[in-house]
């Protein structure tokens, strides 16, 4: 069972209780350096509301958040899970893996470093680092919404709908579509 808790620890037992806040305590960061960064973000989690994304299981976050001498706070992380998609062709559900290695970058504003087309701003006046937003957009950039329930799949017959992997379609293949008459008649004009 996943757990429902964040952790941000190079020491044993140090948990937070926000299920899905990935938040970095800023002054922490700055005075140890590196810290240690795991998460699980629960599939009916608020923040992929809208996005049309259906996870089959909590995606699983894990990395290291690092101060930098120059003030700027480097994240690498993990995100692994899997999640429900439909195939392309079929419609049938499609559980795909989710995988993917991300880093941020966050510079204090007015560095000069925010023209940085990868780099974000840390933000003013608070002492957290909350990185859930910058997950989601990471995670909706990465995955590929194109799912193929196999690779040989025949999909559904375009006239009747029904699915060609399961059974043989009784259209005739001889049926003209109307839509093209025109563009026929200028070819046999032709001729």
């Amino acid at each position: 069972m996943w757990e429902s808790t964040f952790r941000v620890d190079i020491r044993q037992g140090f948990r937070l209780p926000f299920p899905t806040m990935l938040t970095i305590p800023l002054a922490r960061l700055e005075r140890e350096g590196t810290l240690e960064l795991q998460a699980a973000i629960p599939p009916d989690d608020p923040s992929w509301e809208g996005t049309e994304l259906r996870f089959s299981a909590p995606l699983a976050i894990s990395g290291k958040a690092q101060w930098l001498t120059s003030g700027e706070v480097l994240v690498r992380a993990s995100i692994r899970g899997r999640m429900g998609l439909e195939c392309r062709r079929c419609l049938d559900p499609v559980e795909v893996p989710v995988e993917e290695e991300v880093t941020l970058l966050f510079v204090p504003p007015g560095e000069g470093g925010e023209e940085e087309e990868e780099a974000r701003l840390l933000p003013q006046g608070t002492g957290d680092l909350e990185l859930g937003a910058a997950i989601r957009e990471e995670v909706i950039l990465a995955l590929w919404p194109f799912a193929l329930c196999k690779p040989d799949c025949r999909g559904l017959c375009p006239r009747c709908g029904v699915n060609l992997n399961e059974e043989t379609c009784q259209c005739s293949s001889e049926e003209l579509d109307p839509r093209w008459d025109a563009l026929r008649a200028l070819n046999e004009e032709r001729d």
